[in-house]
């Protein structure tokens, strides 16, 4: 079976290549002086340093290991290249929420990038996918746990 892109901006294929940089250059040698240290102390045993340093490398190699599967498998959008006409992944969009009488406004990526806080859904999310393929005037119903949701598509921009 083959696996799944993972669909990142630019700007996150940035932020998890520099993730990845800084826990193999950086965060690795510091565990290993902490680890280093630890040892020094004498008994391992009963070395509460030596097993927090311990479970540190690990947590740090698991991180590593999956922002490198995530790297490997990544499709990046060119978010000077995506298209205004519609929704799509890489852009802005501000649509008005029937329900609550306001404004909203997404930025549409792809499932490694979203971030709910800061209004980054992803094209995954019941949201980003009725939004998928929309123009502006189009208004859209969604399924969510909380009932349904209307939304009316009213600008799309690049990010």
């Amino acid at each position: 079976m083959a696996e799944k892109k993972n669909i990142l901006t630019y700007a996150g294929l940035k932020q998890y290549e520099d993730e990845l940089h800084n826990l193999k250059v950086v965060r690795r040698k510091e565990v290993a002086q902490k680890i280093k240290e630890a040892r020094e102390q004498g008994d391992l045993s009963e070395n509460a340093e030596y097993d927090a340093a311990k479970d540190e490398q690990r947590d740090i190699e698991l991180r590593i290991e999956e922002l490198e599967k995530l790297l490997k498998n990544a499709e990046v959008v060119v978010e000077d290249e995506v298209d205004l006409d519609q929704v799509s992944i890489g852009c802005k969009v501000k649509v008005y929420d029937v329900e609550f009488d306001e404004e909203v406004e997404f930025t549409l990526v792809g499932s490694a990038q979203a971030n709910s806080l800061e209004n980054r859904i992803s094209n995954e999310s019941p949201v980003g996918r009725a939004l998928l393929g929309k123009k502006v005037g189009d208004t859209v119903d969604v399924e969510a746990p909380a009932g349904v949701l209307q939304y009316k598509v009213l600008e799309i921009q690049r990010v």
